[in-house]
């Protein structure tokens, strides 16, 4: 009996350990959704999001080639890094919301990123614009829009919407992923990541910063605004300057490329 019993004690205690190992992915965090998992839900709510045309008005690629060639070169050009640990397993797709009120980027677990006209044409240069979609690869490659969801929605909620038994809810989370609001400790590792992503590129690497320090100088209340959290949470001065100090640990290009075919891209926009 004594033995029995020592052999359950050891069971419970190894058990977290057991649970951790497996459930840890490619970045060494924990996540209770498999990769696989990620995809099925990035391509359920793409689906969702592309059905829905009254809250999320995609550009339509078959009429705008100029605009989404720019946008997906400038995609492929950050997804070539080394770092971007889920590059093969994740679908890795680029959509054009036309608002040009709306001041934002958002992207769903496997890699589908959206970026609206609004922020498009407030950036000033293409560095900026890399920098932000590195900010929102980085979000699903660190696999924190899905932790963001269970958080928030509870894991017995996703897994019923990854098995596509529970329609409502994929709703829900497709209409409330533009606003999906993240820990401080995600915003700021994925600016890290965005540095990081750039470092392998010819863009300037801290160009995320440039859209913060624009946000930060901008007195035009009247234009698109961003969403609160994504203005204060971290505050822009902090973005800043973790952005810029983390370009000076990593040693990588901070001279501006700024292209004219950035606008190019903007006058390629409706």
């Amino acid at each position: 009996m004594k033995t029995m019993n020592l052999e359950r004690k050891l069971i419970w205690a190894i058990l977290p350990f057991c649970i951790f190992a497996l459930s840890c992915d490619k970045n060494n965090k924990v996540n209770f959704l498999s990769v696989a998992d990620d995809v099925k839900l990035g391509r359920d709510v793409d689906e969702q999001i592309r059905n829905t045309p009254a809250e999320y008005p995609i550009l339509p690629k078959a009429d705008y080639p100029i605009a989404y060639g720019h946008m997906e070169r400038i995609f492929n050009d950050i997804l070539v890094s080394d770092k971007v640990v889920y590059k093969t397993e994740f679908p890795w797709e680029v959509k054009i919301i036309q608002r040009d009120d709306v001041l934002n980027a958002f992207c769903t677990p496997g890699g589908f990123v959206y970026v609206y006209t609004g922020l498009i044409k407030y950036l000033d240069s293409e560095d900026h614009l890399a920098g932000i979609m590195g900010h929102e690869i980085a979000h699903a490659d660190l696999r924190h829009t899905s932790r963001q969801l269970t958080q928030t929605y509870g894991y017995d909620i996703l897994i019923k919407v990854v098995l596509g038994n529970d329609a409502n809810s994929l709703v829900t989370i497709a209409s409330g992923l533009k606003d999906l609001t993240y820990s401080r400790s995600f915003e700021s590792e994925s600016d890290a990541k965005s540095v990081e992503y750039l470092s392998g590129t010819n863009y300037q690497c801290n160009g995320a910063a440039g859209f913060f320090e624009k946000l930060e100088a901008d007195p035009n209340t009247s234009g698109p605004r961003p969403p609160q959290w994504l203005s204060t949470h971290p505050s822009p001065e902090n973005r800043i300057r973790d952005i810029n100090t983390k370009a000076q640990t990593v040693g990588c290009n901070t001279t501006p490329l700024n292209p004219m075919s950035y606008q190019e891209f903007k006058n390629s926009l409706p």
